[in-house]
């Protein structure tokens, strides 16, 4: 089994990763917000020392998405559907996708086992 994770710059294609991930098999995803240190260093003086309003900008931040897959195959399947919705992940602005073995899991295989 593998961890795969996907840091998706663009919030509004969320929806369409996971449809495409749910069409390959994936049965699910942990969905986290998150940041990275480009965007914390880019980061606007907050509102509440900012009295004037002016240069104001809401943070945008990105999505995480971890999956367990069982093999390399889906690793490869995984990525390509996420290419398919944001670009080439080389491009600037898409987002970072990686994958590693797991060395132990419990709660999962059950998942796995089901869709047998």
């Amino acid at each position: 089994m593998f961890m795969v994770m996907f840091v998706l710059d663009n919030v509004d294609y969320l929806d369409e990763v996971l449809e495409k991930w749910s069409e390959l098999g994936v049965t699910g995803a942990t969905i986290i917000e998150s940041s990275g240190l480009h965007r914390r260093q880019q980061q606007r003086i907050p509102m509440r020392f900012n009295y004037s309003g002016e240069g104001v900008t809401e943070e945008i931040g990105n999505i995480t998405l971890f999956t367990i897959v069982l093999d390399k195959g889906m690793i490869e399947k995984c990525l390509e559907a996420a290419e398919s919705v944001v670009g080439d992940l080389d491009a600037p602005n898409t987002g970072v996708f990686s994958a590693w073995p797991l060395m132990a899991t419990k709660g999962v295989r059950s998942h796995f086992e089901m869709r047998k």
